[in-house]
């Protein structure tokens, strides 16, 4: 059974997160023995299902969307009155008579 077999990817993080996973997945068989190995999946499906409340997965939410909430609060108050508008200075055209 490989690795595609049990763990699809989804579509929008395809290429970077398979590497990922994949490199992480061969740096556990590298570390850990089979029942070593099926106490993590064990204890990877409670956080999955909430039933570990002390361990939560990240939140990928800032990542997503990186700028919500994002803003500066101007430090200058509106304004109550219009603004005057300044008059522009017409340049008269010199046109040369032909």
């Amino acid at each position: 059974m490989g690795l595609k077999a049990w763990y699809q990817v989804p579509r929008e993080n395809k290429l970077m997160s398979t590497s990922r996973i994949s490199r992480f997945i061969i740096w556990i068989c590298s570390k850990f023995n089979k029942a070593e190995i099926e106490l993590i999946v064990v204890g990877l499906s409670d956080v999955l299902l909430d039933r570990n409340p002390e361990v939560k997965p990240k939140d990928d939410f800032k990542e997503k969307h990186p700028n919500y909430r994002n803003f500066v609060v101007d430090p200058l108050p509106p304004l109550t009155e219009p603004p005057t508008a300044k008059k522009k200075k017409v340049k008269q055209r010199i046109t040369s008579k032909s």
